[in-house]
C-alpha cells in the first residue's frame, strides 16, 4: 500500500520513539515524509477507520496513532481544541492512499464498516473515504506500484502551481516531475501533487487536517538553511523534554502548515 498525500498533538507522541520513526531514508537535504496531524473531533471513529484500512495501532500512554509503511497518522486526544472544517476547501483538499487493487480493498473495507463513496463517474479504480469530521481520502489504484507510500494533493490557483512545485522542491530537496499529467514533487516516502483550484483555498491551521509533517535528519542545520532562504519559523526551534526529539513549524506561502521534526535525539 502507498499513501498519497499529509496528529494527539504530535509533540505528545514523540516519546513513542522508534514506533513512530520515519521509514524511508533521508534524501540529500536530510528530509523524508513524516505524518499527518488530525485534530480530530472523534478519535475513536478515526482510529477505527485507519486500522480497518490496514494501519497498525500504536499507543503510548494517552497518545494514539496509526502507522502505515512510511507514514504516521497522529490523532488528537484533547491537547488542543478539535479542528473546525474538513479538508475540502483548504490548500490540502484531500489526502489519499494508492493500493494495488481498489475493488478488492473497497470490498474488505466496506465489510469492516469504513465509510466509502464511489469514484468519480463510478470509476472502478478510484474510491473515496470521508471521515466523520470531514477529512476526505482518495483511494487510487496502481497495480505496479513500487514504493510503499505517496502523499497529498495541494489545491491552488493555476498560476501558483509552478511556484508551489518549485518551492517544495527547493525547500525539501524534492525531485519535481509529473504523474498522470499532474505536477509532482517526490520526496522519500511521499509524493506531493499539485492541482488547480478556481479560487485561493483556506489555510490548513485550525482545521481537522491541521498540518503535514516532514522528518528531518538534522533539524538545527535545516532550520539555518531555510531561514537563510527567507523562510520564517512559526515558532522557535525547541527540544521536547523527555521526548528525544526536536520540533518547529513553518507555513508555506499558500497556507499549508508544516511540522518539522527530528526524532531519535
Amino acid at each position: 500500500m502507498r499513501i498519497l498525500i499529509a496528529g494527539v498533538s504530535f509533540v505528545s507522541m514523540l516519546a513513542a520513539g522508534t514506533a513512530f520513526a520515519q521509514q524511508a531514508p533521508f534524501n540529500e537535504a536530510g528530509v523524508t515524509m513524516g505524518h499527518w496531524h488530525l485534530v480530530s473531533q472523534d478519535v475513536e471513529a478515526n482510529k477505527g477507520i485507519f486500522v480497518a484500512m490496514g494501519g497498525k495501532l500504536v499507543t503510548r500512554g494517552t497518545a494514539v496513532g496509526v502507522w502505515f509503511p512510511g507514514a504516521r497518522v497522529n490523532l488528537n486526544l484533547g491537547e488542543e481544541p478539535p479542528g473546525k472544517g474538513g479538508s475540502v476547501g483548504s490548500v490540502i483538499n484531500h489526502v489519499g492512499f494508492i493500493v494495488n487493487n481498489v475493488e478488492g480493498q473497497v470490498a474488505k473495507w466496506k465489510a469492516a464498516g469504513v465509510p466509502l463513496l464511489p469514484g468519480n463517474n463510478n470509476r472502478l479504480d478510484q474510491a473515496f473515504v470521508v471521515t466523520p469530521d470531514g477529512v476526505r481520502i482518495e483511494i487510487l489504484e496502481d497495480r505496479n506500484q513500487a514504493v510503499p507510500i505517496q502523499h497529498e494533493h495541494f489545491f491552488v490557483p493555476e498560476a501558483e502551481i509552478p511556484k508551489m512545485q518549485a518551492w517544495y522542491a527547493k525547500t525539501f530537496g524534492g525531485k519535481p516531475g509529473t504523474r498522470n499529467n499532474a505536477p509532482v514533487v517526490d520526496v522519500p516516502g511521499g509524493q506531493l501533487r499539485f492541482a488547480r483550484a478556481d479560487t485561493p483555498q483556506a489555510p490548513t491551521r485550525g482545521r481537522v487536517l491541521d498540518h503535514i509533517g516532514f522528518d528531518v535528519k538534522d533539524l538545527q542545520t535545516f532550520v539555518k538553511k531555510i531561514e537563510a532562504e527567507g523562510i520564517r519559523l512559526d515558532e522557535p526551534y525547541r527540544r521536547v523534554p523527555g521526548g528525544g526529539a526536536a520540533i518547529t513549524y513553518i507555513t508555506d506561502p499558500w497556507g499549508t502548515r508544516v511540522e518539522l521534526v527530528q526524532l531519535g535525539m
